[in-house]
């Protein structure tokens, strides 16, 4: 359990925290100049609320304030620890999934920084961190445009971002036929429209299931105005 205890060992947590208040330089003395704290350093800034007519688009988009323990080596100590912190947050966090939150997609700013806690026989020091960041979940009856992933007799897979999407055969139109071969696809009688691998499509989600790391989608394209958008073996 991350712990203070005294000696040395307290010594290092109290540079840690000096160093994240910029009182200490390097090698303990006081820096010439203040660093600035993480809150007024220059990150993305919040996204705006969107336009009137693009908000339908953007509902699965949010800009939410999350938590998380940070560990940092001993060797990062100094002015520069808080941006250090910040990198790496970014690093581990951007692109990472939530089964409760979904999935995220920016950072746009660090809140605030607690003080460290030694991790006992390691060194590493865990500070907790409070982020704002854009956070992308998608709901039942989202319209999305992905791009066909795989073709089989049960249906297709298709990614929108970070999303998986399947689309089973019962929710194809039903003049479109699975035509297996070198590129296996979904073809309407006269041949005009074509599902296949890298085709681009507008679909509509109607379930979702989400695990502690992932969160899948299942979708239609049999509603009015869905389907195909582009198809690479033909002109749309």
């Amino acid at each position: 359990m991350p712990r203070s205890f005294g000696g040395c060992t307290r010594c290092c947590v109290v540079m840690a925290d000096l160093a994240l208040e910029g009182q200490i330089g390097h090698h303990g003395h006081p820096s010439i100049s203040q660093r600035s704290r993480l809150g007024e350093r220059t990150l993305s800034p919040p996204h705006p609320p969107p336009p009137a007519d693009e908000e339908e688009e953007e509902e699965m988009f949010f800009h939410i304030v999350l938590e998380r323990n940070m560990q940092l080596h001993p060797r990062h100590f100094g002015p520069h620890l808080r941006d250090k912190l910040v990198a790496k947050l970014m690093k581990d966090v951007e692109g990472t999934c939530s089964g409760r939150h979904g999935f995220v997609v920016a950072i746009t700013g660090v809140e605030d920084i607690g003080k460290g806690l030694i991790r006992e026989g390691t060194g590493f020091v865990t500070f907790p961190v409070k982020y704002q960041c854009v956070v992308f979940r998608p709901f039942k009856g989202e319209i999305l445009e992905a791009v066909v992933t795989m073709v089989n007799k049960m249906g297709f897979f298709a990614e929108a971002g970070p999303v998986q999407i399947f689309v089973s055969n019962h929710l194809i139109p039903d003049d479109m036929e699975f035509q297996s071969g070198d590129v296996p696809n979904y073809t309407t009688s006269d041949g005009s429209v074509k599902i296949q691998k890298e085709s681009e499509v507008r679909l509509k989600i109607i379930g979702t299931r989400v695990d502690a790391t992932e969160i899948f989608c299942i979708g239609t394209i049999k509603d009015d105005f869905l389907g195909v958008i582009s198809d690479p073996g033909g002109a749309l």
